[in-house]
């Protein structure tokens, strides 16, 4: 771009959040300036999130990995000399074939998660190297493992209630999820409904709203959702609120919920819940005679033991009451599957069949897993340090010098510390990908509007470099990023639309159309059960449905939580988002530990210490405390964070992580 030229440059957000803006970013001589929200989107255009907004920080700051590197110091130290791409690649290479070569390729396993939501950049030719290289498979489970599994084996993934559509609602429940920390557009629809006459309640046990933003806060204890959610359809059940006719109609399993909810009266709920009887039967109330009723199912439900049943609760809702078939009425959670994509064209015959390992248990994988060891280890789109459960079993795993690691980033995070050979990463901004949406109904065009800052290449490049310096010299490895474009289009379908490569150039924003408008479930969508069947109980709900285990550790009476900050999107951002750690507590818990705002604490339990400071917060309750994920070790007195605290057990459904299950106790330190 010649000196002193400016151009305003289309392109799709796809961090891990479900608004999926489309962007207008200002490129002012070859470099980006200014980030806005376009108008082609009706739910997102007018603003955009500060993380976004201020995306150039990342991109141009100090942080930012502008070489491949090698280590040179022990590791964790962060020493590390620059090399060329070309020894980079060779060293992998060489080190991965041995590997493969002495213990087989299943002791290597590729590490990643959501720091890519893109389809070029996750799960295309990244599952293509490791599939040929016989690499272990990873189930990803971090995040929104049980929920999925609930929603496909309860209604077949059925697109849920459109965001826009939430204004004709009389009644929203706000499950188990903060809108304005991750879909912050879903704020203003809210606004909009109450406006209207909606009641809307929130189910969280921080109070993220003020007075005038909700009618009703629900502030039930960790881990305790099912029981909550029981007592409710127990109270339905009683007063004969269950839509018979419906339920006859279009679902199986009926009795099994049911029979669990008999065991959950209002006041052995409130026992167990810590919330009142009278906050309960509001609720109950609320949802039963509001039309239209919506509810919209969060991943916070998800985050302990009791997580996949409870999230299978709170779905029923909506089917046991006959909510469906009006505008803005049944339920909305992930809509990813309303864009289906077929691989098939893209994998070229290679199937992946080997073990799967529980990204939840890294640090028991990297520290006593046989048959074979790991010995190679490739993170991308992904900061384990600071995101997986069980922090000082990952570190010490991490630390192994038999292990060879590579950790390929934008951003020099917590987790290259312990690399041994670093790659720099494109960000969004300098890379081509497609975005489909698991919450706004779009599938967007992510363009590069300015040119790979220093010597950062995109992940499609990378593997395709590193398939063929193993000498894979055939497709996709072969292929153009045009060639990559073109065969993602052909495997995506939109409501049974096709799209093209060229409109997915463009950056604009491609929406379904459902029978000419948005979703109506059970009017213009369905079930996408086997038999067209909601299955109120399904076998992933193991062998115990809905039944409740209680978590009691007397030693540790504090439920520790660590939700999403507004600033960061899981640890993305980590690098100045959020500079000292605080743990938020209730004025009670604090009082009674002796505690003023601001003190130095230790938070602990038997896996691990936290030091950092203490934030008085009335909107938290009682017997909980708060300290948010993704947080950078440099934030803290002792280089941990809250996932130090967290165990490593997962859930029944799928296999999901359970950060909320941590218990700790806080103490004054010096």
């Amino acid at each position: 771009m010649p000196q002193g030229e400016t151009s305003t440059r289309l392109t799709t957000c796809p961090m891990d959040c479900p608004d999926t803006c489309t962007l207008e970013v200002t490129v002012e001589n070859g470099k980006a300036t200014t980030v806005a929200a376009s108008g082609h989107s009706e739910f997102t255009s007018g603003f955009v999130c500060g993380k976004v907004r201020n995306f150039s920080r990342r991109v141009y700051g100090p942080d930012r990995v502008g070489t491949p590197k090698r280590r040179v110091g022990p590791k964790g130290s962060g020493e590390f000399e620059p090399i060329s791409w070309d020894e980079a690649v060779e060293t992998i290479t060489r080190r991965f074939s041995e590997i493969v070569s002495e213990f087989g390729g299943e002791a290597i396993v590729p590490f990643n998660y959501g720091g890519s939501n893109g389809f070029l950049t996750d799960g295309f030719l990244d599952d293509q190297y490791f599939a040929r290289l016989g690499a272990s498979r990873l189930q990803k489970t971090v995040c929104a493992a049980p929920s999925s599994t609930v929603a496909s084996s309860m209604y077949g993934k059925m697109p849920g209630v459109a965001f826009e559509d939430f204004v004709h609602a009389e009644c929203i429940v706000i499950w188990g999820a903060n809108p304005k920390a991750s879909n912050i557009h879903l704020v203003p629809v809210l606004k909009e409904a109450r406006k209207r006459g909606a009641f809307v309640a929130v189910v969280d046990p921080v109070n993220n709203f003020s007075e005038g933003e909700i009618d009703l806060h629900v502030p039930v204890r960790p881990g305790t959702d099912l029981p909550l959610v029981l007592a409710i359809i127990h109270q339905w059940a009683e007063k004969d609120l269950l839509a018979q006719e419906f339920l006859a109609r279009h679902a199986k399993g009926l009795d099994p919920i049911l029979d669990a909810a008999r065991n959950w009266d209002l006041a052995s709920a409130s026992g167990e819940t810590g919330i009142s009887v009278e906050v309960i039967e509001t609720l109950a109330d609320r949802i039963a005679n509001a039309n239209p009723s919506l509810i919209r199912a969060g991943w916070g439900i998800e985050r302990n033991r009791n997580g996949g049943q409870a999230y299978a609760a709170v779905l029923a809702i909506p089917a046991l009451l006959g909510k469906f078939g009006v505008v803005g009425g049944g339920y909305t959670g992930s809509n990813s599957g309303a864009t289906s994509f077929d691989k098939t064209a893209l994998n070229n015959g290679v199937e992946w069949n080997t073990r799967e390992l529980n990204m939840s248990q890294l640090g028991r994988l990297l520290t006593e897993l046989n048959d074979p060891p790991l010995k190679g280890v490739f993170v991308y789109n992904c900061n384990p340090v600071a995101t997986m459960p069980d922090q000082n079993r990952v570190i010490k795993g991490l630390e192994r010098e038999d292990l060879f690691t590579v950790v390929f980033e934008e951003v020099m995070t917590d987790t290259v510390a312990y690399a041994d050979i670093v790659l720099p990463a494109t960000t969004f901004f300098e890379e081509s990908d497609v975005r489909r949406s698991y919450g706004a109904y779009v599938v967007g065009g992510v363009v590069p509007v300015i040119d790979p800052v220093s010597e950062s290449r995109s992940n499609p490049e990378v593997f395709r470099e590193l398939g063929q310096a193993m000498g894979w010299d055939d497709a996709p490895f072969t292929w153009t990023n045009q060639e990559w474009l073109g065969a993602i289009a052909d495997g995506l379908e939109m409501n049974e639309q096709t799209l093209t490569s060229e409109q997915l150039e463009t950056g604009e924003p491609l929406f379904h159309e459902f029978s000419g408008g948005r979703p109506i479930q059970f009017e213009t969508v369905f079930p996408g059960t086997e038999d067209g069947l909601i299955d109120l109980c399904p076998a992933s709900l193991g062998d115990s449905p809905y039944e409740f285990i209680e978590l009691v550790d007397e030693d540790h009476p504090l439920a520790l939580i660590s939700p999403a900050v507004a600033g960061m999107t899981s640890s993305t951002f980590g690098e100045y988002a959020y500079k000292e750690l605080r743990i938020s507590m209730n004025k009670e818990d604090a009082d009674s530990r002796g505690l003023a705002d601001r003190d130095p604490v230790r938070v602990f339990n038997n896996l691990g210490e936290v030091q950092c400071r203490v934030l008085i917060n009335a909107n938290v309750r009682v017997g909980t405390v708060v300290i948010p994920k993704g947080a950078w070790r440099k934030s803290s007195g002792n280089g941990k964070t809250s996932n130090a605290l967290c165990p490593d057990t997962i859930n029944v459904v799928g296999g999901g992580a359970c950060f909320n299950d941590a218990r700790v106790e806080v103490e004054k330190s010096g």
